[in-house]
């Protein structure tokens, strides 16, 4: 596996995948493909797309917690039931 070249990239693709729940590699390459999006080629410029994109995925995982909580939420009318084998 190469080494990284920079440090704080590594953190933030390790972060990023890890809030992603995908390998770092695959973080690597979603970075890199927004970098090339945008035309950055140096490594600090990397970083920063790095740390938007692991803002927006905890942006994303708030609103589906969110979501999450009012699904399991029941309602009125359904919350005696029981279901029986």
């Amino acid at each position: 596996m190469p080494v990284p070249p920079n440090r704080a990239y590594a953190v933030a693709t390790g972060q990023l995948a890890t809030l992603l729940g995908i390998s770092i590699s695959s973080a690597r390459r979603r970075v890199d493909l927004q970098a090339a999006r945008e035309s950055v080629r140096d490594a600090a410029g990397r970083v920063v797309i790095a740390e938007r994109l692991i803002e927006a995925a905890r942006a994303d995982a708030l609103s589906q917690e969110r979501l999450l909580d009012q699904l399991l939420v029941a309602k009125p009318s359904e919350s005696n039931f029981l279901d029986e084998d």
